[in-house]
C-alpha cells in the first residue's frame, strides 16, 4: 500500500509541475513572491487537476450526435423557464492550492529554460551536493547489498544462538543479517562565486519598473540558491550617486533623483577588486536601468566596463526596463562593446511577460 502511496504521488507532483511548466510566466511574475527565502513554502493556485480516467456515464443518456433532433435544436436545456437564467444547484469548479518550496519552483524554471549549471571554476565556497555510498542499511536493492558485513552479522547470530560449529564453519545469511550499501548527500566545494546586482533606483525609474527588476534579480538569485550554496552577493542601488546595500533594502527601497550609471560601475569595480579578486572568485554581474543615463556620462561608464569591469567578470548582464520618461539610449551605447566581449550580455525587458526570456538570455550562456 505504501509504495502504490509512493506511486500515486510522485505521478501527483509530476501533473503539478507540468501544470506550473504551462503557466510559469505568469507565476515568475507575481512580485509577492520576494519576500520568500530559502526553502519557504509557497501557495501556487493551479486550474482543477483531474489525471485522465474512464468514467461510466448513464446509459441512454443523450448527447450530441445521440437520438433524433430538428434543425436549429438547442443542445443543452435552457435555464429556467422560457430560457430565463436561474440559480444553478450543481457544484463548479474550484482552484486547487498546492505548496511547493523555492527550491522546487528553481529546479522548474530551470527545467523550462533548459539553463545550464555554471561551470565550476576557483576554489572555495561554492559547494554543490554529491551521493556517495558511504553507509549500511537494512533494507536495499540485492545489487547493494554489502557481503562482508551480511557474513559478519549472520556470524555474530549463529555464535550467540550456540549453532556456530568451528569444526565445520558454514555461515548461512538470514533475512534479517542483510546489510545494503547507501547513498549520504556529501557537501562538495566546487568554486567561488559572486553576483554583482546593481539596480537603478533614479526618477525616471516607475515603481512598475522598479518592480520588474526585483522580479528578475529574485528569480536569479533564487535559481543560483537552489544549486549553490555558499554565493556570496553585493547589492548596488544607484541614482547620480551609488552605494552598497543590503539585500532587504534592495528589493524594497524607492528612491529617485537623477541618473550617472558610472557611479554604479565605479563602485562595483572597486567592490571585485578589494574584496573578490578574479584570479580567486567568479563574478557575474547584473545592471538593471531605463538607459536614461546623463548624457556626459556615457563615455565614463563604457570606459569602467571596458577597463575594470568587462576584464574581470565571467558574465556582465544588462537588462533595460522601458520607462515613460526615459530615453533609453543606454541600450545602443552598451552594445557596441559586445564584438569585443562576448560575455556581455544585453537584454530589453519592457514588460512582466520578457522577464523570462531575460533570464534564459543572461544565464543561457552557462559561464
Amino acid at each position: 500500500m505504501g509504495q502504490k502511496i509512493d506511486r500515486d504521488l510522485q505521478r501527483f507532483r509530476k501533473i503539478v509541475r507540468g501544470k506550473v511548466k504551462s503557466n510559469l510566466s505568469k507565476y515568475i511574475s507575481r512580485g509577492e513572491m520576494i519576500g520568500k527565502k530559502g526553502n519557504d513554502l509557497v501557495s501556487i493556485p493551479l486550474p482543477s487537476i483531474n489525471p485522465p480516467q474512464f468514467r461510466f456515464g448513464q446509459k441512454g443518456s443523450g448527447g450530441v450526435g445521440v437520438g433524433d433532433g430538428q434543425p436549429g435544436q438547442a443542445l443543452t436545456p435552457a435555464q429556467g423557464e422560457d430560457g430565463d437564467p436561474k440559480a444553478g444547484e450543481a457544484p463548479g469548479q474550484h482552484i486547487l492550492e498546492v505548496e511547493l518550496t523555492m527550491e522546487e519552483l528553481a529546479d522548474i524554471l530551470g527545467e523550462e529554460l533548459a539553463l545550464p549549471r555554471i561551470e565550476p571554476r576557483g576554489k572555495k565556497n561554492v559547494v554543490s551536493k554529491k551521493d556517495r555510498y558511504t553507509s549500511i542499511r537494512t533494507v536495499g536493492p540485492e545489487s547493494l547489498r554489502h557481503l562482508k558485513r551480511t557474513y559478519k552479522e549472520a556470524l555474530k547470530r549463529q555464535i550467540a544462538a550456540g549453532v556456530y560449529d568451528p569444526a565445520r564453519p558454514v555461515v548461512i545469511p538470514e533475512r534479517p543479517d542483510k546489510r545494503y550499501r547507501s547513498w549520504k548527500e556529501t557537501p562538495q566545494p566546487e568554486a567561488v562565486a559572486c553576483v554583482v546586482s546593481m539596480m537603478d533606483v533614479s526618477g525616471s525609474m516607475t515603481d512598475e519598473q522598479k518592480e520588474i527588476v526585483r522580479i528578475e534579480s529574485f528569480w536569479i538569485d533564487t535559481w543560483l540558491d537552489a544549486h549553490y550554496k555558499g554565493v556570496e552577493r553585493v547589492y548596488i542601488i544607484h541614482d547620480a550617486a551609488a552605494k552598497e546595500v543590503d539585500r532587504d533594502t534592495f528589493y524594497r527601497t524607492r528612491e529617485s533623483g537623477g541618473t550617472k550609471i558610472s557611479a554604479a560601475y565605479e563602485l562595483a569595480a572597486r567592490i571585485i577588486e578589494s574584496r573578490y579578486p578574479p584570479s580567486e572568485w567568479n563574478v557575474y554581474a547584473f545592471h538593471y536601468s531605463d538607459g536614461d543615463n546623463w548624457g556626459d556620462d556615457n563615455p565614463k561608464s563604457l570606459a569602467l566596463l571596458r577597463e575594470r569591469l568587462l576584464p574581470k567578470v565571467n558574465l556582465f548582464g544588462y537588462g533595460q526596463v522601458e520607462s515613460p520618461y526615459g530615453s533609453g539610449e543606454f541600450f545602443a551605447v552598451i552594445d557596441t562593446l559586445k564584438e569585443e566581449f562576448e560575455h556581455l550580455v544585453t537584454t530589453r525587458i519592457p514588460n512582466r511577460e520578457a522577464i523570462l526570456a531575460s533570464i534564459k538570455a543572461f544565464l543561457g550562456t552557462g559561464r
